[in-house]
């Protein structure tokens, strides 16, 4: 895992400082060798950087930039398939000085070009310099596991895997994207291709981007599209063989992500998802898998008894580390930094800890992300598919939401004793005129509606167009399923855990994002995946193989931390210090009113949505720490 940052820039101002300042601020993400090149041209100077985290070939033969026949690459991320690529490269006459991923991906770009994205099975942030042709080449993994970024504006070029190296750019202007702002304070995140940046943006997860030097120019295209999947047809098989096959694949896609010069380990919840990556890893293997959890003293957050059951079943080396209110206080003020745009998933806090924890130990770490994108874990899909059959047979559905559009919800008696009321008024209001099944989906996915971000911003803001815009067909669990992988997924989870885990320089891999296995889920018939209510139906098959159903079977939790009760408690003074009068002022960002209102209701003891406050305070936080 490493960091990678760069620029073309046609002004001729940015230098080598500039270039070793944008990649320097990324060390983190790779502590472990630094590299860069710069050329000063007669139209532009080019520069590439590279932060390294040596996890194979651990010697300098590794060494970023890599040059190959006028090609020099800079890359962040895993191919695990390397080797059956390198031996098919050598049966065309290419030879290797390294053991490395990287020397593959230069060369098979080097016989195949951009098509040879096709062949790789990884996580991968990639950037190349054509020499010859003049080309920059920007690659993004098709899940969106690695991040990259890009801005363009008046003759500078930039990119990199985190936005702190753009500000080491003394040419970046950051002028707040209000619309972005729009989106964080909707969803809790900043979905692609969109940042918190004007004139900067996140690549897309499937697309590449080719920038033509010599007419200063760019276009980006995709090459793989998770809807793609689910268009196919559907496979005829037996459930036995489903299961064996999804059996087959997941077992490949775990063995491929051990593959490692150094130690390895599992973030286990005792889920599903980790659970069944623990339990087929240590099935095959003959020393004990490390595995590591974090534990919380709310007993209704806690997932640490249930994990360490599922340790001692499997006989794993585990590890669990119980969290404090003081700990998590400890990190709060690291958030901005760490997520270094607005981001508003409190687990990012137990993320991180978990990150720590297995730091000490490992330098690689599986996290088992994906499982409900893919085989159907999330509550909100069945409770879509209620939804969307209600609706169908309800009459004057119009009318119905016009009579609720004039209700104020805060103002219907004792309902502020009803947890998160006014937010799931909203979202039932807004289901009845949603059109298609992913109107429904973003309905159910929003905090803040658009309606309220308008009264809660001073300025005007605009609805962006996002992969919630998309159209889509098939069945509804399957438009559902595709666009929580295009939305949620990449833009919430996978951003959360590759800022985590790289705050402590752990690498992050995720097993079940193996691109081998949604292609066969997708074409699978959604009876397996949700059967009379029962989610992750295939899932759980292969798991009780392995592990007794008494042993895993419990309600499903979620990685969260308890922020309603602790902002009351040690976290109320951090709180009341961004969200007071003065503060929000002096900022000029938001109409303080309508932001006091939430939070003099939440202080008074309604059960306010505590996730909008949390939005707020992770703004301003950032606000503070960067602008």
């Amino acid at each position: 895992m490493c960091g990678i940052a760069g620029f073309i820039d046609f002004n001729r101002k940015c230098n080598y400082k500039t270039l070793k300042d944008m990649t320097d601020v990324l060390r983190h993400r790779g502590p472990d060798d630094g590299g860069l090149s710069f050329y000063n041209l007669n139209n532009c100077n080019i520069g590439l950087g590279h932060r390294r985290l040596s996890i194979l070939d651990l010697s300098s033969q590794g060494h970023q930039p890599m040059e190959f026949n006028g090609l020099e690459i800079v890359y962040n991320g895993e191919v695990y398939n390397f080797k059956e690529i390198r031996s098919e490269l050598e049966k065309y006459g290419y030879t290797f000085k390294s053991s490395s991923d990287t020397e593959v991906i230069l060369k098979a770009y080097h016989k195949w070009g951009i098509e040879a994205v096709h062949k790789f099975n990884g996580m991968f942030a990639i950037a190349i310099y054509d020499k010859q042709k003049q080309e920059l080449i920007l690659i993004r993994d098709r899940a969106g596991v690695k991040p990259l970024y890009y801005c363009y504006k008046n003759g500078l070029f930039m990119f990199a895997s985190e936005l702190k190296s753009f500000h080491k750019n003394p040419f970046f202007e950051k002028q707040i994207d209000i619309n972005s702002l729009g989106l964080f304070l909707q969803y809790g995140y900043i979905l692609e291709p969109y940042s918190i940046f004007k004139n900067t943006y996140k690549l897309k997860a499937s697309h590449y981007l080719i920038f033509k030097i010599q007419n200063s120019k760019f276009r980006i295209h995709k090459y793989w599209d998770v809807l793609d999947c689910y268009s196919k047809p559907k496979l005829e098989i037996s459930e036995g063989e489903a299961i064996e096959e999804a059996g087959n694949i997941l077992k490949s896609a775990f063995k491929y992500r051990m593959i490692s010069d150094v130690p390895v380990g599992l973030f286990l919840s005792g889920g599903y998802d980790s659970s069944a990556a623990a339990s087929i890893l240590q099935s095959d293997m003959t020393n004990k898998l490390k595995t590591f959890t974090i534990g919380f003293y709310e007993e209704k957050y806690n997932e640490a008894n249930h994990a360490k059951r599922v340790a001692k079943y499997l006989g794993t080396d585990h590890e669990e580390y119980y969290c404090t209110q003081k700990e998590a206080l400890d990190i709060i003020p690291k958030l901005p930094e760490i997520y270094d745009e607005p981001f508003g998933d409190s687990s990012a806090i137990p993320t991180t800890l978990v990150s720590q924890l297995a730091k000490k130990n490992v330098k690689v770490s599986l996290s088992a992300d994906g499982g409900d994108e893919i085989f159907g874990g999330y509550n909100k899909y069945e409770l879509i598919l209620k939804i969307r059959r209600i609706l169908n047979n309800l009459p004057l559905k119009k009318k119905l939401f016009s009579i609720l559009n004039t209700l104020n919800p805060n103002l219907i008696p004792l309902t502020d004793k009803i947890y998160n009321f006014e937010t799931r008024y909203e979202k039932i209001k807004n289901m009845l005129i949603s059109e298609t099944p992913v109107e429904s989906l973003k309905y159910i996915s929003e905090h803040f509606t658009f309606e309220k971000i308008q009264k809660l911003l001073k300025e005007e803001v605009y609805s962006l167009r996002t992969n919630f815009s998309i159209k889509t067909n098939g069945s509804i669990l399957n438009q559902i399923m595709a666009v929580d992988f295009k939305t949620y997924l990449v833009d919430d989870i996978l951003t959360k855990v590759d800022r985590a885990t790289m705050s402590v320089s752990l690498e992050g891999r995720e097993p079940l994002l193996d691109y081998r296995i949604i292609e066969f889920l997708a074409q699978l018939p959604n009876r397996l995946k949700i059967r009379k209510g029962e989610k992750k139906w295939l899932l759980k098959q292969i798991v009780y193989k392995y592990i007794p159903k008494d042993i895993i079977e419990r309600p499903k939790k979620g990685f969260s931390i308890p922020i309603y009760e602790w902002l009351k408690d040690s976290l109320k003074e951090p709180f009341m210090a961004y969200m007071n009068e003065e503060k929000l002022n002096y900022d000029g960002i938001f109409n303080t009113k309508e932001v006091l209102k939430y939070r003099d209701r939440y202080l008074d003891g309604s059960k306010e949505n505590i996730q909008k406050l949390w939005f707020l305070l992770m703004f301003e936080m950032w606000y503070e720490k960067w602008m």
